[in-house]
């Protein structure tokens, strides 16, 4: 199904801000939230599945309980930008679950990363051992962030 094929109506909005709220909640509780009956709303929720709109459920953990309150974003510049090079860097990235979002950048530098790590001796050891090993990497420049003014979840904007 192509996005030209796939249309949300008013229902499909709800069932997505609903589960937004609680991914846990049950059809039957689903429905009567949104004013539907059961089986068209497991129908319209296995549709939004089907579609890759709603991509898995889980749970949202909390960085700062976790001892993760320490975070970095990472401009980083590769030495070489041709396809197969951004594919391995692509690929290498996918594997650290110390980095938190990878965004490819039109500007002056390559990528921007965001990285979670305990404290800043954590996060100096995986700069030298991580990031810089990472393929086709030729300098980075950190910036740490001071306090999370703002964090949007996808579950907020809809």
């Amino acid at each position: 199904m192509t996005n030209e094929d796939f249309r949300m109506d008013r229902f499909d909005a709800a069932i997505l801000s609903v589960l937004a709220e609680d991914g846990r909640i049950s059809i039957t509780d689903l429905a009567k939230r949104i004013g539907l009956s059961k089986s068209p709303t497991q129908a319209r929720l296995r549709r939004l599945e089907d579609a890759g709109v709603i991509l898995g459920y889980r749970a949202l953990l909390d960085p700062i309980r976790l001892g993760l309150d320490h975070v970095a974003f990472v401009e980083v510049r590769l030495s070489d930008t041709r396809e197969a090079a951004l594919k391995a860097f692509n690929a290498a990235v996918l594997r650290v679950p110390e980095i938190e979002q990878a965004h490819m950048i039109a500007g002056n530098f390559d990528y921007l990363l965001k990285v979670r790590t305990r404290d800043m001796a954590a996060y100096r050891q995986f700069l030298g051992e991580k990031i810089t090993a990472l393929p086709h990497v030729s300098n980075t420049s950190t910036y740490v962030a001071m306090e999370a003014v703002k964090e949007i979840m996808l579950a907020d904007v809809t």
